[in-house]
């Protein structure tokens, strides 16, 4: 805790009466335009709904629970991977029941599987905590209570009930996460802007993302919860027209969480100055916030975009088929669902670029427009014989990206080089398999052979593999490279010109001056065949505690076996 003595060194007492009636005048407008009909204090709404984690933690409130006999069970908002046997995995949308929860970051629970500490950071808790989930465990003791509670659980005014509180967590929740961010915009953002002597432009565009244009989203997208919200009756309310209405605008999150990771480097290295620790520090205390450090507010909107699936799957189970918001709520689950896997998927696509221009960069003899202008990731790689009509054969390597198909040719001396042949626009053929045996077109004996055929001049291409399983993986990579174009052509999935532009520009400032080839082979992009989208999961690095650096990432991704086997054939390594 920063010493009062501290924030004199800031502000002056004129400038804290500033501060404090400015962020007074401020706060009744957000109430009004946000359509809040009442001006809750923090502290309400966290009375309001004791059962909800807010950030920071209430440890205390859930230990006496559990000390009580109450069975606490929490939902991950993540996949949790581990290889320590001390820590408890499990995958997004699982239930784990709360054992112990004395430290702020590292709980003690129970799955189906075992008893282990976990993130607490990973999970949010459930609204109705009376009724115990399948997966968690339960004694032979407890199975009679089990049935007893889920008998009542028929009963309608019980439904209701239930309805009632999950309705009602998301109202208080989404009043709480704006006074979170409002407390960003007014304490920290504000504050950083006057002090131009220690912070640039830049440094606060890094550390702060799109954070304002998210404050006035959620105040809109609060405004028609507002409206929607049944005061009497809450289980009544319909709210899920609200998140069908502004799917579209959830899209801003995909910013914020793909700049998060590069934020919480740039803080952690501002954060190693004490004058940096103590202001923000005083920026807490002058903003009344409660004592959670900047980047555990920073962290809310990532979290925030993950519980929304959560929540609406929750809302859905209590949500009657006869209930007039029951198909809005089931299309909002899955629109939310969608949001959150259209976030991961750009932050994967970002992180792809940048191996994909390292790559070029280290192609010898290229020609054209660089690859990202059209592709932003790797499919599959390997080694092909093509075929002329003249019947010669050459041997080659092939990168299928999305919309082209590159191909390469080894240096005949040193084989880590590779030089750049040319490329084929996917867009423009289809592929044709070929049956083993005689080709009449071509007066050939072809084994494991595919062709692809140009759509505009029917000009033919002419491809044989070395085994028929490395063929099958061609005509699947194929498939795969069609779908993941049509997606994203649905999502509108596009990367950003200058994010492209970056990518090549630091490749070639890190290329500069190499022989290219000769250092080092060019290694391929990582790539592998991915499930559909809509079967991925939001996933995060493991064992960090919330203060430490989050991101939305998939699992780590096994190197192409094909580049293991060329490394360990290239005969004149270094």
């Amino acid at each position: 805790m920063v010493a009062r003595g501290e924030i004199a060194r800031f502000w002056s007492l004129e400038s804290l009466h500033m501060v404090s009636s400015d962020g007074g005048a401020e706060s009744s407008a957000l109430v009004d335009d946000n359509g809040s009909e009442e001006d809750f204090s923090y502290e309400e709404l966290c009375q309001a709904n004791p059962r909800y984690l807010q950030p920071g933690g209430e440890q205390l409130a859930i230990n006496e629970l559990i000390s009580d006999g109450s069975v606490v069970c929490a939902e991950a908002l993540w996949d949790h991977v581990t290889m320590d046997d001390q820590e408890l995995g499990f995958k997004a949308g699982d239930v784990i029941q709360v054992l112990e929860a004395s430290n702020k970051d590292w709980w003690w629970g129970r799955n189906e599987d075992k008893e282990a500490w976990f993130p607490a950071s990973f999970v949010r808790l459930r609204v109705n905590q009376e009724e115990l989930p399948e997966n968690c465990s339960s004694s032979h003791g407890e199975e009679q209570d089990e049935d007893t509670s889920k008998a009542r659980h028929k009963h309608p005014e019980s439904q209701q009930q239930m309805r009632t509180n999950v309705i009602q967590e998301i109202m208080n929740t989404e009043r709480v996460y704006i006074k979170h961010l409002k407390d960003i915009c007014e304490g920290y953002i504000r504050q950083c802007r006057k002090h131009t002597g220690m912070f640039t432009v830049a440094q606060l565009a890094t550390i702060f993302g799109n954070i304002e244009d998210i404050y006035k989203f959620q105040r809109k997208f609060l405004k028609d919860l507002e409206k929607q919200y049944n005061k009497e009756e809450p289980h009544l309310s319909e709210i899920g027209s609200c998140f069908l209405e502004h799917q579209e605008g959830f899209a801003i999150y995909s910013e914020y969480c793909n700049n998060h990771p590069g934020a919480c480097v740039e803080l952690s290295n501002l954060m190693k100055h004490s004058k940096y620790r103590h202001f923000f520090e005083a920026c807490r205390l002058l903003q009344q916030m409660i004592d959670i450090a900047l980047d555990g507010f920073l962290l809310t909107p990532v979290q925030k975009i993950c519980k929304y699936p959560l929540q609406l799957a929750e809302l859905l189970k209590y949500t009657t088929q006869e209930h007039g918001d029951y198909n809005n709520i089931k299309a909002a689950y899955e629109a939310m669902k969608n949001v959150a896997c259209l976030i991961n998927e750009r932050k994967r696509k970002l992180e792809s670029i940048d191996k994909i221009a390292r790559w070029q960069v280290s192609i010898v003899g290229w020609e054209g427009l660089d690859i990202l202008d059209r592709s932003s990731e790797l499919i599959h790689s390997g080694e092909l014989t093509k075929i002329t009509r003249q019947g010669k054969s050459q041997q080659r390597i092939f990168f299928l990206f999305d919309h082209q198909l590159v191909s390469c040719k080894k240096d005949l001396l040193r084989r880590d080089m590779l030089y750049y042949k040319g490329r084929m626009d996917m867009d423009e053929v289809e592929l044709v398999d070929v049956e083993d045996g005689r080709d009449k077109d071509w007066s050939l004996s072809l084994r494991n052979a595919f062709k692809l055929v140009s759509k505009a001049t029917d000009e033919v291409h002419l491809f044989c593999a070395r085994k028929q399983e490395d063929k099958a993986r061609w005509l699947q990579a194929y498939a795969d490279e069609r779908r993941r174009v049509q997606e994203d052509q649905q999502m509108g999935m596009e990367i950003p010109e200058n994010q492209k532009k970056l990518a090549m520009l630091n490749a070639q400032k890190a290329g500069h001056g190499k022989s290219k080839g000769y250092n080092s082979c060019p290694v391929a992009p990582p790539h592998q065949s991915l499930p559909p989208l809509h079967q991925r999961h939001i996933t995060v690095p493991t064992s960090i505690p919330q203060q430490q650096v989050f991101a939305l990432a998939e699992p780590k991704r096994k190197p192409s076996i094909f580049w293991h086997t060329f490394h360990k054939l290239t005969p004149f390594r270094k």
